[in-house]
């Protein structure tokens, strides 16, 4: 089985949402994430791994 791991930075909080670039792969878009789903000490600039279906902090 083939687990999707994607990495990304915050580029910018805005109220109860985080818009996120994908560092691992070059593009330009921003993914809109509701910080709900985001661990809460993220700040602009902190990096996440997301793999099963899920965000944490990466060191």
């Amino acid at each position: 089985m083939s687990v999707s791991r994607f990495e990304y930075v915050v580029a910018e909080i805005d109220g109860d949402y985080a818009r996120l670039k994908r560092i691992d792969e070059e593009t330009e878009e921003l993914k809109l994430v509701a910080r709900a789903l985001l661990p809460p000490e993220i700040t602009e600039g902190t990096r996440l791994l997301y793999e099963w279906m899920s965000y944490s902090i990466m060191d």
